[in-house]
């Protein structure tokens, strides 16, 4: 594919559930040029609906993802180009409703955390986050694991539905899905299991576009949701974050010193994804210049975003 630009999105989200008609334009200016292109294809026949994508913090060229709601209790290694590595099947552990994956540490201390936090019709009470110690897997590439911690939450406000996960250190970053405009939460995974902890609302994210009327009242006969959150990703070096919905990929440039929802506040930078659909995993990659992008289906494709030059500070 040729190359593309990211665009600086300047438009805030109302706080209505349905906005009002006309949706306000959206001024864009030119971003940091990008490039997409296909690099490669998940050839693991058992990945049939990939709903997240976590980059390893034990090997520079190592993706982990994971099925969709129902399926076994089961996180797939990958290669850049989507070639199987390997698995681990996680045992003790349910796939109730599994939405994104994250990754942390470096090493021997590397943790994958798996989100069991959907919940589309906002009636779960309790929320499960299982923490999961990468494994090595040039000595095992089939390990059977228990996860390290099952975190298990809910919000304060009751059931919502969620797919967007990141992760920075022991503190879980998840964004709602349905809510106009998306709410962030912050969860302590440090937490021991036999506690239900509660998430922190730390506020709505008002940066992303949000949909006109008419996109809001056409949605279910065109089962066209452009504008919701389907995925989330902190950079390995934290120097960004990243938040996926089915119509674009938004880029945050992070500031030594802010928090996440300081750095979520600010106008991002937006990589519009074209005719892909059901986009539902972000990560990415090690040097934090590229994100792997992959949708939902048998053999999906598994896109790369390479950024081509330095995002302004």
């Amino acid at each position: 594919m040729p190359g593309f630009f990211l665009f600086a999105i300047l438009a805030a989200c109302s706080d209505k559930p349905a906005p009002e008609e006309p949706a306000p334009e959206v001024p864009a200016s030119p971003g940091i040029a990008a490039q997409m292109r296909v690099a490669g294809e998940l050839e693991n026949d058992d990945i049939n609906e990939a709903s997240g994508i976590a980059h390893s913090r034990r090997a520079p060229d190592l993706l982990w993802t994971h099925n969709d709601s129902g399926a076994r209790a089961r996180l797939y290694a990958i290669d850049s180009t989507g070639r199987q590595v390997g698995r681990i099947r996680l045992e003790d552990a349910d796939n109730v409703d599994w939405e994104d994956l994250a990754a942390s540490g470096s090493g021997a201390g590397a943790i994958l955390v798996a989100a069991d936090i959907g919940d589309n019709d906002a009636r779960r009470r309790a929320l499960t986050l299982y923490v999961v110690e990468e494994p090595d897997l040039a000595i095992d590439d089939k390990p059977e694991l228990s996860p390290a911690r099952r975190i298990i939450f809910r919000y304060p406000e009751g059931p919502r539905d969620a797919e967007a996960l990141a992760i920075d250190g022991e503190l879980a970053l998840i964004l709602t899905k349905r809510e106009l405009p998306p709410v962030l939460y912050a969860v302590d995974i440090a937490a021991g299991a036999d506690e239900i902890v509660e998430a922190r609302r730390l506020g709505p994210v008002e940066t992303l576009p949000p949909p006109s009327r008419r996109d809001f009242e056409m949605a279910p006969r065109s089962n066209d949701w452009h504008w919701q959150p389907t995925a989330m990703d902190i950079a390995p070096d934290r120097s960004a974050i990243v938040v996926l919905t089915y119509a674009a990929v938004y880029y945050y440039r992070h500031t030594p010193g802010e928090n996440w929802y300081e750095t979520l506040a600010r106008p991002p930078l937006a990589y519009p994804l074209g005719n892909l659909r059901d986009a539902e995993a972000v990560a990415f990659g090690a040097d934090g210049r590229s994100i792997f992008v992959t949708v939902e289906g048998r053999n999906a494709p598994l896109y790369r975003i390479d950024l081509l030059e330095a995002p302004d500070q």
